[in-house]
């Protein structure tokens, strides 16, 4: 398990665990962000990223990319 922060972009990954807290699970969720789902860097900018989750493109700051295990 690692962070989504070091996948390599265009790479399919499953995420297997979202951190933080509750109100930050929630939300995460409420994107799509869920245990089991599929998640895609599309690209990556100064260390905020693009990625694809449930055929929707989401801006995902440097941050919660690191609470984001795949």
């Amino acid at each position: 398990m690692m962070p989504l922060l070091y996948a390599t972009a265009g790479e399919e990954n499953i995420i297997r665990k979202v951190g933080g807290s509750q109100e930050i699970k929630k939300h995460m969720e409420d994107l799509g962000f869920v245990a089991g789902g599929k998640v895609t860097v599309i690209s990556e900018m100064n260390g905020n990223l693009i990625v694809n989750v449930k055929d929707s493109r989401i801006a995902v700051s440097r941050e919660m990319a690191g609470k984001i295990m795949i």
